[in-house]
């Protein structure tokens, strides 16, 4: 009873940290629309990135953290250097070349990816369930994203950079699972925060370029960009993360559609179309069918046996010679 109690504490805190997760991305893409006027690409990333990790770092001697094991850095390595660096970059550079609608269907190939790499990678397996919300999904952010794409303009580099973007955020996630068997949430978040700010360190000069000529709106974008959709948001994503697998929890990540919908209908008061709604729907659908627990076969229980006289060593033998199974259905109990 306490141990069913504990793991549904679990199960809620996760949760918890999936919904801080889910709305604190999608609020990046209204804020990144706002800063990418003033800040280049590259800049902007390392922005960001330093930002957070100021902010990580601070808590993280608060809290007296230590070194991780070295068995997780090539994890925090990977995914430091293709999440929170490559991925940055190549989605803040593909959304200036094409629209808003075309880089989200993009984008969304990511968590496709995620299940199929750990199913693959990390031993997952591919559940029914979790493909069939991930396709309910995928087609509720077509949806969405079609119906906000404009005159439908783009460009092959653009449309590149988007892949490149799903692609590291895929192998990142898949980089990231591994690392949390031997270091905290806190010590993945943190150090990874820090790799991919050296990768973007090349940006540095851009980036002092644009400080002293972007608008103070624009830079305080910047700052929240750092503090909550990467400080935090990346923190509550490895805290859920290392409770469940990276197939389920980037599926849950379709919803950031639906959320960046309902964010720029209050703040930017952009109304959205009936188009634009039902895709955001079925979005959100297909993340609940994801989440469902799938239905495992059990064997039925084995029929009780009547009492009899007790038998000497030679009839156990020979009954377990008949019964083959017995032992490990012993060994279970």
């Amino acid at each position: 009873m306490d141990h069913a109690t504990g793991g549904t504490r679990i199960d809620r805190r996760a949760l918890a940290a999936v919904v801080v997760t889910v709305v604190l991305w999608a609020s990046a893409f209204v804020s990144i629309r706002v800063s990418a006027e003033h800040y280049a690409p590259g800049a902007l990333a390392l922005g960001r990135l330093l930002i957070a990790s100021l902010a990580l770092g601070c808590v993280f001697l608060l809290k007296r953290g230590t070194l991780p094991d070295r068995r997780a850095w090539p994890g925090i390595a990977g995914a430091g250097v293709m999440w929170f660096g490559v991925y940055m970059v190549a989605l803040n550079w593909g959304e200036q070349l094409v629209d808003a609608g075309t880089a989200a269907m993009l984008v969304n190939i990511g968590p496709v990816l995620i299940a199929l790499l750990s199913g693959r990678l990390l031993k997952e397996g591919f559940p029914p369930l979790l493909l069939a919300g991930m396709a309910v999904s995928f087609a509720g952010a077509a949806v969405v994203g079609l119906s906000m794409s404009g005159d439908g303009s783009s460009s092959l580099a653009g449309v590149v950079l988007c892949l490149v973007a799903a692609v590291t955020y895929a192998a990142g996630v898949v980089a990231q699972k591994p690392a949390l068997r031997y270091a905290s949430p806190m010590q993945v978040t943190t150090f990874g925060c820090f790799v991919g700010a050296l990768a973007c360190l090349p940006f540095g000069g851009q980036l002092l370029a644009d400080l002293p000529e972007a608008p103070l709106p624009a830079t305080l974008n910047l700052v929240y960009l750092g503090l909550f959709p990467t400080a935090l948001a990346f923190s509550t994503w490895a805290y859920a993360l290392a409770r469940t697998t990276a197939g389920k929890l980037g599926a849950t990540t379709y919803a950031v559609p639906a959320v960046v919908v309902l964010i720029s209908w209050i703040t930017l008061e952009e109304v959205p179309g009936w188009l634009t709604l039902l895709g955001g729907a079925v979005c959100l659908a297909g993340v609940a069918v994801s989440r469902l627990p799938s239905r495992r076969a059990t064997a039925p229980p084995a029929p009780e046996q009547p009492p009899g006289p007790v038998a000497g060593p030679a009839a156990a033998k020979e009954a377990r010679g008949a019964a083959p199974g017995t032992d490990e259905q012993v060994g279970v109990g």
